[in-house]
């Protein structure tokens, strides 16, 4: 039994909704505790208020960084309370400095992340200071009453995420760490089911769940980035984060090589459907994949990672692979290669599996620097807020959108003068999203989780009246909410509600604030989505056009890099990594574009379909590149560099081409005799060229086939009659 409640206490505190829930029920007891001490519990409102605000300004940081971070927030929190305070009994003042606070904060957050974290939590919190003062009338009474009592919340909540950071610095490291491999076991596992030697296999579906998840995976290796990148910039990153820069490291060589594709796997299902070679082969990845989420498991539980290797596994393969050369068929010759190299690659992650289980033991990277893209200077912070005073700027219509949006709202609330009005200022703050498609989307689930806190709140209040029950309930609804505001949107605004509607039971008729809390709530989701639709709408659809356009550029430039690298030697540099990183950074946007798409208004997303094969179609070019990553080596001169120097060339100056003419939205020519012409020749093989560079000449060969499925849908995008740029292509 000892052992099993350890087990579950690790478990637990392994989980980091776990830990930070920890940290937010103690904020929030605290303060309720104190105001229950001193008699005084009136005052549990503003001080939750400014708890919550700011951890909504919280990001992820050393200590020291933390600290910095929270003394700017509670200047800007105090400034903003004090001026909320000031201009609350001028309507016309108030108005115009909120709706001018709104667009200058939101362009502020265009600056970088922990920009926009700030700049949000300050305009939730000048909302919650007009909130606090409606709630009291609107007196002046105590000046510094409101703004004192959210200040010491945020300050109390603050001061206890610098001393959580101090005693368990690495834990967020370990957390990003651990979502990486098991996004990335998670990868690898879809990425099997494609080897399944099953005939009219819908292997479109299963490519298209691929291609969605490397969004997945690419989203948490940029977490994983961003939260090692800050435990470096101190002087004495300690040799705990060398560590985890080094597994780092090996999640990002196991993408590549698991999104690596050496063939069709349709072609050789097909090929070889009465072997078992291809099941073998997919049974091998699974196996991996469910070793890397064991590995993410190890370090969130920070165990250590015993491997089972594969080997009797890749002994099999091997087997197989050695059965089907002696049989000697002509047509499997070429195949045969190709899947030699799948199978050398599958016999390299093994490698880098076992390598994870002492990751202390491998040498440093030549180069282990991490790009850090937030501003380095004010001149810097300054040129990005430049860029953004544009109407071009997504940034700058989010924040016209939002500011319009705000002061509708205000307008709103003073003409019809509702209970509790201000909270149609916070719903449309927190509604109103950049675009249309999680606008909605957030507009759903903050309706119905209000609706479910409201009859939840109704519920409570009624069954039990004893108020330090509700202000025990109270807390764990504060601590449910931020749990869980990140996934489960309608969950964490249905506790939010809870808290408002026992918080307000402890001081006045909880009852009283049901149903001005729901009219508020859909007077302000109406004038969001209204004024997401109407206000410069950021249709996704309009935009598809860019967003494939990025995406063939960042391969374009990923195989420009690769080639390189086959000159010089393989070398993990900075520049590499960013080309790479860059790569499948655009194909995890465009999965979100089209995510996104799929909730707009029929008209913008009639493109929708032709951008999900366009998904699949870029994400198998990616696959192709990242083979030709993942075998990278000096090569010897050779004869058929020249062909393949051109080639290199040829389809870098295309993919470019082609993403002009997507950017201008000009014709792009559906075929190109240049192209064919240059996939004929790559997939000439003489007999004499050694495995290095035959390697290279397939992998060139199946990504120049991909230009013309390319061009073809680009036309189709656009509208083109296929017969009317027949031949223009150079």
């Amino acid at each position: 039994m000892p052992s099993s409640l350890d087990f579950t206490l690790r478990s637990l505190w392994a989980r980091e909704k776990f830990t930070y829930g920890i940290r937010v029920f103690i904020a929030l007891a605290g303060s309720m505790a104190l105001c229950w001490y001193l008699d005084k519990i009136a005052l549990v409102i503003p001080l939750f208020l400014g708890c919550i605000a700011s951890a909504l300004a919280e990001s992820d940081d050393h200590w020291r960084g933390r600290l910095q971070a929270l003394l700017v927030t509670l200047v800007c929190f105090a400034a903003t309370a004090t001026a909320v305070q000031l201009l609350f009994p001028y309507p016309w003042l108030f108005g115009i400095g909120l709706a001018l606070a709104a667009f200058a904060m939101t362009l502020l957050g265009g600056i970088g992340e922990r920009y926009a974290a700030v700049a949000s939590a300050t305009l939730i919190l000048a909302i919650y200071t007009a909130i606090g003062l409606e709630h009291r009338g609107g007196g002046m009474g105590s000046f510094w009453q409101e703004p004192l009592l959210l200040i010491a919340g945020a300050a109390w909540y603050g001061l206890l995420g610098v001393i959580w950071s101090a005693l368990f610095s690495q834990q967020p490291v370990q957390q990003a760490l651990a979502r990486v491999f098991i996004e990335l076991g998670a990868f690898l596992r879809l990425k099997a089911a494609l080897f399944e030697p099953q005939r009219q296999l819908d292997i479109e579906a299963r490519r298209l769940a691929v291609a969605k998840q490397n969004g997945k995976v690419v989203s948490a290796l940029n977490q994983a980035k961003d939260i090692i990148l800050n435990r470096m910039s101190r002087k004495r990153s300690g040799q705990k984060t060398n560590r985890y820069l080094k597994l780092y490291f090996i999640a990002q060589d196991i993408h590549e090589r698991a999104s690596s594709s050496h063939h069709p796997y349709n072609a050789l299902a097909e090929a070889f459907f009465h072997s078992d070679v291809m099941f073998r082969c997919g049974r091998l990845l699974s196996q991996q994949g469910k070793a890397c989420q064991a590995l993410g498991t190890a370090i969130r539980m920070r165990q250590p990672f015993d491997y089972n290797d594969n080997s009797q596994a890749m002994a099999d393969l091997n087997a197989s692979m050695a059965y089907l050369r002696e049989q000697n068929n002509p047509a499997w010759r070429r195949l045969l290669r190709s899947l030699a190299a799948l199978a050398g690659n599958l016999e390299t992650l093994e490698r880098k599996l076992t390598s994870a289980s002492n990751p202390d033991a491998l040498a440093d990277e030549q180069d282990s620097a991490l790009l850090d893209r937030s501003p380095q200077s004010l001149k810097d912070a300054f040129e990005r807020l430049r860029q953004h005073i544009s109407p071009t700027s997504l940034v700058f219509r989010h924040a016209l959108r939002l500011s319009v949006a705000l002061a509708a709202g205000y307008g709103l609330l003073h003409w019809v003068h509702p209970q509790q009005g201000y909270w149609i200022l916070l719903t449309t703050l927190f509604v109103c999203r950049p675009s249309y498609g999680a606008t909605r989307l957030r507009l759903v689930q903050r309706v119905s989780g209000t609706l479910l806190g409201l009859v939840a709140g109704w519920a409570l209040i009624s069954l039990f009246p004893d108020p330090l029950l509700q202000s025990l309930f109270a807390v764990v609804a504060g601590v449910a909410f931020f749990t869980n505001r990140v996934d489960r949107y309608t969950l964490a605004t249905s506790a939010m509600t809870l808290v408002v509607v026992l918080c307000f039971n402890q001081v006045s008729d909880g009852y009283a604030v049901i149903w001005p809390r729901l009219v508020d709530t859909v007077l302000g989701t109406v004038i969001a989505g209204l004024a997401v639709f109407f206000i410069l709408p950021d249709w996704q659809g309009r935009k598809l056009n860019q967003v494939l356009a990025s995406t063939l550029s960042s391969n374009s430039r990923y195989l420009l890099q690769i080639m390189q690298q086959y000159e010089s030697g393989k070398r993990d540099d900075l520049s590499y990594r960013l080309a790479r990183r860059n790569a499948h950074n655009a194909d995890a946007a465009l999965s979100t574009t089209l995510s996104n798409m799929l909730m707009e208004p029929g008209h913008f997303r009639k493109d929708a379909e032709t951008g999900f094969r366009f998904l699949v179609l870029s994400h198998t070019l990616l696959s192709y590149l990242s083979a030709l990553g993942a075998h990278r080596e000096s090569l010897a001169d050779d004869a058929s560099d020249a062909l393949h120097d051109r080639a290199v060339a040829h389809i870098s100056a295309t993919l470019e081409s082609i993403a002009s003419s997507l950017r201008d939205n000009q014709p792009v020519a559906v075929y190109s005799e240049a192209d064919q012409a240059l996939a004929e020749e790559l997939e000439q093989l003489p007999e004499e060229i050694d495995e290095g560079h035959r390697l290279v000449q397939v992998q060139l060969g199946l990504i120049c086939r991909q230009l013309a499925p390319l061009r073809t849908l680009v036309a189709h995008l656009q509208k083109q009659q296929p017969e009317a740029v027949v031949g223009k292509a150079a």
